[in-house]
């Protein structure tokens, strides 16, 4: 499969989906996907389409004059009836509420998500003259409080790659159940670590990406655009020894364009990459939380003390905005003030 036609599969699906939610929408809820199909990607979308359908459930199963309409016979009429106080019981709502019989949480993060998709379907039907006023723009946005970054420290990071290599933590059942796969699990903590790629784009890399005489790859990022990467000689070591085990999970007559593979000779999954890196991490580091996007955060923490360069931060993790790596590593920033700081001696 080539890169390209992953990354097609994978929108095929997610697009899918989409129409799906879709279907048990508002009919003008329709044409708002369309409008907006040109400027996001299919993940935004889908992830939009999830909002609006908690939100329209909310007001039907929640609101008493919405009691006796279905979702999809909600009209623009219905829509025009809901005031920004019944938006904001909703954000208030969504503190905590049960979803097939689990207890669901929202914190301000959520919350600001969920009232951005509401806010594009006010805006976009304002826009096309379906509504007489914007009630949603009337709604303030939580306020984000940000949280220190989660990343591994330098011994933390050592003792993670260490448990990748030497499986102490396992038992003798685990050991050799994972030996199968201890080059690949070894090759995709290296890469996540050594140049901070997203999880959907490692698992998206062909082996055919991989250039060994010049150490670099190339990913596709979000948005569909295709950058090339450049891994050290330490990162490249590690790849290079997982091809052998790769070619063994591999017949002859057998062909996986995909660098990373699973024992089933598919393509590595988004899931199968989080539980690798929650199976040796949790044993490592027991005390964080870490995910790939953890390990990311870890690359860009250890590029910034290196470079004090937030562009080439920005550039190598693929940022849009400037002020996203700003907002994200300006903590990094105060340490090293301070740290500069503690050099200067006011009596010698």
């Amino acid at each position: 499969m080539e890169n390209s036609d992953f990354y097609l599969e994978r929108d095929e699906n997610l697009q899918k989906r989409i129409n799906d939610i879709v279907a048990e929408l508002p009919k003008f809820c329709e044409n708002y996907f369309v409008s907006i199909e040109s400027s996001t990607s299919t993940l935004t979308r889908l992830n939009y389409a999830y909002d609006l359908r908690l939100f329209f459930n909310y007001l039907v199963e929640n609101l008493p004059k919405f009691n006796a309409i279905n979702v999809k016979d909600f009209t623009i009429d219905n829509f025009i009836e809901i005031s920004s106080f019944d938006i904001e019981k909703y954000l208030s709502w969504l503190n905590v509420y049960r979803k097939e019989g689990k207890k669901r949480y929202n914190q301000e993060k959520g919350k600001s998500r969920k009232l951005s998709s509401i806010k594009s379907l006010y805006k976009y039907c304002f826009k096309k003259d379906l509504i007489p006023a914007n009630t949603a723009e009337k709604v303030t946005a939580p306020k984000i409080h940000e949280k220190a970054i989660l990343r591994l420290e330098p011994d933390e990071m050592v003792k993670v790659l260490d448990e990748v290599n030497i499986k102490g933590g396992f038992s003798k059942h685990q050991q050799n159940y994972i030996s199968n796969t201890k080059k690949r699990d070894e090759a995709i903590f290296y890469l996540f670590l050594g140049t901070g790629i997203r999880i959907s784009e490692l698992v998206g890399i062909n082996i055919e990406d991989i250039n060994f005489e010049i150490n670099s790859f190339k990913v596709t990022r979000k948005g569909g655009n295709s950058t090339i990467l450049y891994f050290t000689d330490e990162v490249k070591e590690k790849l290079i020894e997982y091809l052998p085990e790769r070619n063994q999970i591999l017949k002859d007559d057998e062909i996986e364009n995909a660098f990373f593979i699973s024992l089933q000779k598919k393509r590595i999954s988004v899931r199968a990459v989080q539980n690798i890196v929650k199976k040796y991490s949790q044993i490592a580091v027991p005390l964080k939380n870490i995910t790939p996007h953890k390990l990311r955060s870890t690359f860009g923490t250890n590029l910034y003390k290196e470079t004090n360069d937030i562009y080439m931060v920005a550039t190598l993790l693929g940022h849009k905005d400037i002020n996203t790596t700003r907002k994200h590593y300006a903590a990094i920033n105060d340490d090293m003030k301070r740290e500069a700081t503690k050099s200067i001696k006011l009596k010698k």
